[in-house]
This record gives C-alpha cells, sequence and structure tokens, in this order.
C-alpha cells in the first residue's frame, strides 16, 4: 500500500468513516484516501476469483435479505447454502459437545453432511510439547490439538470449516492448517459466557480496569 499519509492512526481512530457513507469525507490519515488506483484495482481483481467472488456475494446476500432477522446459526446455515456447500466440518472446544451437538443436529436437520472434530483428539500432552508442567495443574495434562483438527476436517474434503469455542491462540493455528473456508460461530470467553464482547460494552462500568491500566 501506499505510504501516503500514514501518521500512525487508523481506522479505529478515526470519528467520519467517509468510506462507509462512499463520500470521499476522509480524514488525513485515511487508508482509503491514500490507496492508489493501482492498488484499488489489484483489490477488485481478486474479487474476479471465483472463490472469493461467491464468498463476497453469498455474504452480502445475506446480510442484505436476513439483517436483523436472523441469528448466527440461521446466517451460516444460509451462507453455506448460498456458497453451494454440502459436507461441513465441525472443530469444538471439547466444553462446547452439547452445543455442537446441536448445531449437527440442526445443521443436518437443513440438508448438510456434517463431521466433527473435537480439540482434544489425539489425546497427546501438553508436556510432551514443551508446556511446563505448573500449567497443566488447572485443566489437565492432555492438549487442544488444533492442528490434527484442521488436517481431519482437511482430510474429510469438507467444503466450509465452523469454529465452535476454540481458545485464543489455538483457533489461530486452526486457521493456519485448515485448507478450506473458515467461520467462527462460537468465540471462547470463559468469563462472560463466550460472549467476549461484553468486556468491551462494559468498559467504562464493570471491567473500566481494562481502560485503567495494563494487564
Amino acid at each position: 500500500m501506499s505510504d501516503k499519509k500514514q501518521t500512525g492512526f487508523s481506522c479505529v481512530d478515526c470519528g467520519k468513516c467517509g468510506c462507509k457513507k462512499h463520500n470521499g469525507d476522509y480524514p488525513e490519515f485515511c487508508a482509503t484516501a491514500a490507496l492508489t488506483e493501482e492498488e484499488l484495482q489489484e483489490i477488485a481483481h481478486l474479487y474476479e476469483n471465483r472463490v472469493n467472488k461467491k464468498v463476497a456475494i453469498a455474504s452480502a446476500e445475506v446480510e442484505g435479505e436476513f439483517y436483523g432477522r436472523y441469528t448466527r446459526v440461521e446466517e451460516t446455515i444460509e451462507f453455506a447454502r448460498r456458497i453451494g456447500a454440502k459436507k461441513l466440518g465441525i472443530a469444538t472446544c471439547i466444553g462446547l459437545l452439547e452445543e455442537s451437538r446441536i448445531l449437527a443436529k440442526i445443521l443436518r436437520l437443513n440438508g448438510f453432511e456434517v463431521y466433527s472434530a473435537a480439540c482434544k483428539t489425539g489425546s497427546m500432552l501438553k508436556t510432551d510439547i514443551g508446556v511446563k508442567p505448573e500449567y497443566t495443574c488447572v485443566t489437565g495434562n492432555v492438549m487442544c490439538n488444533p492442528i490434527l483438527q484442521a488436517k481431519l476436517l482437511n482430510k474429510e474434503k469438507v467444503d466450509l470449516n465452523i469454529i465452535m469455542g476454540l481458545c485464543c491462540g489455538h483457533d489461530s493455528l486452526f486457521i493456519k492448517y485448515a485448507k478450506g473456508l473458515t467461520t467462527t460461530l462460537v468465540v471462547k470467553d470463559r468469563v462472560l459466557g463466550n460472549n467476549p464482547v461484553q468486556a468491551l460494552y462494559q468498559a467504562r462500568a464493570y471491567y473500566k480496569r481494562l481502560l485503567e491500566k495494563p494487564i
């Protein structure tokens, strides 16, 4: 990208959001304003890729047709249909296995084939990969295995992976090794009932400590 008008500020520092309105009212540090025509054309060209185009259009259609009416579960089903997915993979935390069973039942009811892989699959030990024993006392020594989860779903040739509450960092490894498209249905938060954005909603109230000093 062009380095024109780069000041250290970025989108989170913007109060105009001119890019959303397409009105050209951009702050000095705006990434949109700094883009060259060549860069924009390069990005536009990427959306001509068959998979990219299909995914982008399907996502926009689901947003446009069901905005504020469908839950994320329903949106995921509709998105999967519109990209032509037939077989869905569930990469689940073993602590969310019951919820994943319910999800699988819903997906099968809607005509999808489902294959799942739980995080403890392989039953490997944390200490065998270098985790210190003192970090195994709370949840045990059997490690979460997102790389194996990805490999198993790759082997099944699923059309779309659905992440169900993988640990922070383990989700990153799963995405790194998954060959197919991946979407997230549940983000793990052990304190907030898997609703991590609640800490941001309450950052000036119950969780104001987050803004007062570094963790």
